[in-house]
């Protein structure tokens, strides 16, 4: 269901879906007593995949959730018609509901199901898309190792005109999040992986070759579009082949390629660019991507809602029968589809208060992240005369942080399952998570004030402000992951559309935020400069403090929360009062039967004594 004319109203909106399953059952009733139905056997559903998870069953869920494919809420979904096929050519028209009994679906043991994989299998397909996500972002901050060649030669003076290629490349990659990752709910994930990679290697090609800024600018911004839709679903691939006991440790193991992007980026570059030359810094990321593309080429399809579809298509190719049907078969339109993406996200960023707080924190952490991909070249190649490939060494103590962040989330997990849990859900509240992000909320401006006033005078030897790098590292990726995570346990259906915001304008603030960075460093020294955002930083410690602590209040006040749990409850008294329909009509049913099978018994005792005395009246 798209957005309507009204955002204030269509947002709150939720069609109940229980009316409509009760509807469909009574349907289904009458086409049973008129003999419409087969004797087929039934084929139990079972949900491949949960839409939402728990924070108390899984603290990285939100890494699937933070720019998905599909912004459709459970409940529009849900709401959907029951339909089943008539088919006119290559299509099919809607006649009627849906029979239970020719549902297709994947069986306990079905190895069509991505979750059914051998273990081996589901290892490298995660390896696959952690590695192509990996190229994807390191592009984002190799170009910064390019700049200086590049400058050179295409006349370029000013360093922040130079530094427009971070920023396009980084809008390109919210823009692209929202209008190409759409297409993995229409045509499966393998396709757009395919697609998507080999357009973002080619966007490198002109890049690689370019004789003018302008010329690299667009074809990073083309790029980073193409590329977007590996970053938006790569966590949904994850949750696609992953039961929800070893969830949370493969997407710790896929995160591993995403976040040390940024890191690596300089790291590779700086090397490439000082031993080959500029241009390499391209070459060495279309290799990368053309590798990337085969491995993806090679991974099978996994979203399950696109091989329900093409399996209830081939039965139905098969038998000649029109009536098999799976739960999927029901999909928007791509322009259905990209209204809700590129509206509901802006919709809640724009007026929701909980979202203004927390897209400005995660969107500063997020720029000042990037900030460093001006600073530390600024410190270690322009004052500390390092060479571009040692320069890229600096990033390693950022790297080591993030790793660690990585690493220790089954402590993370630990303390976020050990806070109260709410008794009528029976699972610990949102504000569980931000107990991690007060931490990450020291680390941050320990790291960025340990770099200011260490990384000169140059006397300071130079492994001081590379271990800085470790609490500033570790406090972004904790940010990023568990500040998601309170998002998304305040929103519920509603948590895709307000993460997607909040990438979207950390992406805006992450690319912008860099062009001020030379003159800024310039005029206050790096020291000054440093410390300028290391205090912006503690300004915004109280931020997580104050939502810890008052958040379940705060989210009280909030109208489309109460909106969605007004709608949650009537939906639950709905399917409560349902399931009571249901079970009358369970047990007037057995009474029937009781009463059919004793008159059965009955006329068979019966016709037994009339054939014993037609026997006897014979002999």
């Amino acid at each position: 269901m798209a957005l309507s004319d009204d955002p204030e109203k269509d947002r709150f909106h939720e069609t109940d879906s229980t009316e409509r399953s009760a509807e469909q059952r009574n349907s289904i009733e009458e086409l049973e007593k008129d003999g419409h139905t087969t004797a087929s056997s039934p084929i139990h559903t079972s949900h491949a995949n949960s839409s939402h998870d728990t924070i108390n069953s899984n603290p990285l869920s939100p890494l699937e959730c933070a720019l998905t494919p599909d912004l459709e809420t459970d409940a529009e979904h849900l709401a959907r018609p029951a339909l089943t096929y008539t088919k006119t050519g290559a299509s099919f028209a809607t006649t009627g509901s849906r029979i239970p009994s020719f549902e297709v679906d994947f069986g306990a043991e079905d190895l069509d199901d991505p979750k059914n994989w051998p273990m081996w299998y589901k290892g490298l397909t995660i390896g696959a898309i952690s590695y192509s996500t990996w190229t994807v972002v390191l592009y984002s901050t190799s170009y910064t190792t390019s700049m200086p060649g590049m400058m050179k030669d295409f006349h370029v003076t000013s360093e922040p005109v130079a530094t427009l290629g971070v920023t396009v490349y980084l809008l390109g990659l919210a823009v692209g999040s929202l209008i190409l990752a759409p297409l993995s709910e229409v045509y499966g994930r393998r396709p757009v992986y395919i697609g998507s990679l080999g357009l973002f290697s080619l966007m490198v090609l002109p890049c690689a070759l370019a004789h003018s800024l302008p010329t690299v600018l667009v074809f990073r911004f083309l790029g980073a579009l193409a590329g977007s839709a590996m970053i938006a679903n790569a966590p949904g691939t994850v949750n696609d082949i992953v039961d929800e006991q070893y969830r949370a440790l493969a997407f710790s193991i896929w995160s591993i390629g995403p976040m040390n992007g940024p890191v690596t980026g300089p790291l590779i570059g700086g090397f490439a660019a000082e031993y080959l030359g500029w241009r390499w810094t391209n070459w060495l990321v279309m290799i990368f991507s053309g590798l990337g593309w085969i491995m993806c080429s090679l991974v099978k399809e996994t979203y399950a809602p696109v091989l329900l579809q093409r399996k209830a298509a081939k039965i139905r190719e098969e038998t000649g029968d029109d009536r098999w049907w799976c739960r999927y078969d029901q999909r928007l339109s791509i322009r259905q589809i990209l209204k809700i993406n590129l509206s509901r996200p802006f919709v809640l960023a724009f007026t929701e208060p909980i979202l203004w707080f927390w897209n400005a924190y995660i969107s500063l952490i997020y720029g000042i992240l990037y900030l460093c991909f001006v600073a530390y070249p600024l410190i270690y190649t322009g004052l500390r005369h390092w060479s571009q490939g040692i320069a890229g060494l600096a990033f390693v103590g950022i790297g080591v942080g993030t790793m660690l962040a990585i690493v220790t989330e089954p402590i993370a997990r630990r303390v976020v399952n050990s806070h109260k849990k709410d008794p009528e859900t029976g699972r610990v509240p949102p504000e569980a998570s931000i107990s991690i992000v007060c931490l990450a909320a020291f680390l941050c401006p320990i790291g960025q004030l340990w770099f200011s006033w260490t990384s000169v005078p140059i006397t300071i030897h130079w492994v001081w402000p590379i271990l800085a790098g470790i609490p500033f590292g570790a406090g972004n990726a904790l940010v990023f992951i568990y500040a998601s995570n309170y998002l998304a346990g305040s929103y519920g259906i509603y948590s895709a559309s307000a993460l997607a915001g909040n990438s979207v304008f950390r992406s805006f603030i992450g690319g912008t935020l860099p062009l001020a960075g030379p003159a800024m460093y310039a005029k206050l020294t790096p020291q000054w400069a440093g410390t300028l955002l290391g205090l912006v930083q503690v300004a915004c410690i109280p931020i997580p403090f104050v939502f810890y602590k008052w958040g379940e209040k705060i989210r009280a006040k909030s109208p489309l929360i109460k909106q969605m749990r007004a709608d949650q409850q009537r939906r639950e008294e709905k399917a409560a009062a349902a399931l009571r329909r249901q079970k009358r009509r369970d047990e007037e049913r057995g009474e029937k039967m009781v009463v059919i099978d004793e008159k059965e018994k009955s006329s068979s005792g019966e016709e037994a004594v009339g054939r014993t005395l037609s026997t006897a009246e014979k002999e």
